[in-house]
């Protein structure tokens, strides 16, 4: 909430899974001033194409720990049928995904998706908000490890399910869902048939150190850590499809990053797809580099996955 000068009034914004954000000034004892936006068309329109609301549930691990996750089925779901899963994963420290909030227009692709027969999944690993001090920094030293095995783990969970084609799982995510992504086909190879990695990390020792050093100590000071955590370290593993993509002038994740992970593809023979976006940051956007990108990724999944 945001507090007038006075503190008599606040504006709220506030939203549901399926419910796009309402915004509404208050008195400060909670009588509804007047609605600014309530979204009302756009949730005219949700209803008119029947969108399928997330399903929340837990994953258990074998040790005991359970990731919150959330689950979109197609709209003519048949238990007796099997579908492919795509993972959309962030995963980074204190942050969720698997939340009871609007999730914006990365929702309505996965509406798109699931109507083109995917079961569209994100789980909150370890290492993520909202569980507590010990479950966001167990992964303290080795930023990556956990949280890959935990979506590995997941997915093997998930192709337990009567419904699900355990042979066709993939994985989507971006910056540091994008290092996810690659870390879990090459770590998890035998469980990951693709994965799209948009602006990832892929060695820690590429990223800026105020961020790095605080999950991850100085590299001279924890070798195996950064080591372990590297997506270079798992190349020799790749078996999947791989869409690597990043924009040339990324000044966050660096494209040091991805060239290095293409030179150690290449010395390995791993084949892979790439799309380069120049002069785009890291956010990859302006006129129609966005459709572009969704439409070259979306593509991707209907035909290798």
């Amino acid at each position: 909430a945001i507090y007038s000068s006075s503190k008599k009034y606040f504006i709220l914004t506030s939203s549901y899974a399926y419910s796009a954000p309402v915004t509404r000034v208050y008195k400060a004892d909670g009588t509804i001033v007047r609605t600014m936006e309530d979204n009302a068309e756009f949730m005219k329109k949700m209803a008119e194409y029947n969108f399928v609301k997330k399903e929340f549930m837990d994953v258990p691990l074998e040790n005991g720990v359970k990731l919150s996750a959330w689950m979109i089925k197609p709209r003519d779901f048949n238990k007796k049928k099997k579908y492919p899963v795509l993972f959309t994963i962030y995963g980074g420290p204190g942050h969720q995904i698997v939340t009871d909030n609007w999730g914006g227009g990365l929702d309505i692709w996965y509406q798109y998706l699931a109507d083109k027969g995917y079961i569209v999944v994100s789980v909150d690993n370890r290492g993520t908000g909202g569980k507590g001090a010990d479950f966001k920094k167990v992964t303290y030293k080795k930023t990556g490890q956990l949280e890959s095995d935990d979506q590995i783990a997941a997915a093997k969970f998930f192709s337990t399910l009567p419904y699900i084609d355990g042979s066709r799982i993939g994985i989507y995510g971006w910056s540091f869902g994008g290092y996810m992504s690659s870390m879990c086909l090459m770590k998890g190879a035998d469980v990951f048939k693709m994965a799209v990695s948009v602006a990832p990390v892929t060695d820690w020792r590429f990223y800026d150190n105020i961020y790095t050093e605080r999950y991850m100590q100085r590299p001279q000071d924890n070798k195996a850590g950064y080591d372990s955590t590297s997506v270079l370290t798992y190349v020799p593993n790749l078996k999947g499809k791989l869409l690597l993509i990043y924009g040339s002038f990324d000044d966050n994740v660096h494209p040091q990053n991805s060239m290095e992970l293409i030179s150690k593809m290449v010395e390995l023979n791993k084949q892979y797809d790439s799309e380069v976006y120049p002069d785009k940051n890291h956010s990859i956007y302006g006129g129609l580099t966005r459709l572009h990108l969704y439409t070259r990724i979306t593509d991707y999944i209907l035909q290798n996955l």
